[in-house]
């Protein structure tokens, strides 16, 4: 099994700020990531998340994403939102509504979620692209690597950064973090699936 912290430590050894476009699905699981990895990147955000049902628990994470960036008063991180379009979403993710949790529609979600950060990624000329999905325990690391792995393959201008933000004590600082800063916590994973 592959080391993801050990891959993301090697980002120690950059030359300068690379670019990053990092796609972030929250504003509770951003809290750890965006903090390691701004001392090594040029941050942008990419908030990519359709899967989110409803829209109103949608908003809710946008906003505690933006209540997040504006504790950590940072402008050199930037903000893209990506439209919202759950019909379309939840077409690609129908057919594996009876799934378990953590299966084959989850690992359809974070793909369709990555890809497109990564298509845009490579259209607008970022170095290196990233997601902080697997800072959360419901999240697979190995699913979400892999992934990674093949979309760089798929778009070659782009570099993948590989990670497992709960190691390393990671998600004991984002828990931690989190109850200080008091941000929005949400208790399902997002598609209308997941609430079950």
């Amino acid at each position: 099994m592959n080391n993801y912290q050990k891959h993301l430590k090697q980002i120690q050894e950059l030359k300068g700020r690379p670019t990053l476009l990092l796609h972030v699905c929250c504003g509770v699981c951003s809290v750890y990531p965006l903090i390691y990895l701004n001392k090594y990147f040029d941050i942008t955000i990419f908030f990519y998340n359709s899967n989110i049902y409803p829209y109103d628990e949608y908003l809710k994470r946008l906003n505690a994403l933006k209540e997040y960036l504006n504790i950590l008063n940072n402008p050199d991180i930037k903000l893209i939102v990506a439209p919202y379009d759950y019909e379309k979403y939840d077409a690609e993710l129908k057919e594996f509504k009876d799934e378990k949790e953590g299966g084959k529609r989850c690992y359809k979600c974070y793909k369709l979620r990555m890809e497109e950060t990564f298509k845009y990624g490579e259209k607008h000329h970022y170095d290196y692209c990233a997601t902080i999905m697997s800072i959360s325990n419901r999240k697979n690391a190995l699913y979400i690597n892999e992934i990674g792995e093949e979309l760089q393959k798929k778009y070659p201008h782009i570099k993948y950064l590989y990670a497992d933000f709960k190691k390393a004590d990671g998600i004991i600082i984002n828990e931690r973090m989190n109850k200080e800063l008091n941000l929005y916590h949400q208790n399902y994973c997002g598609c209308k699936y997941s609430i079950r």
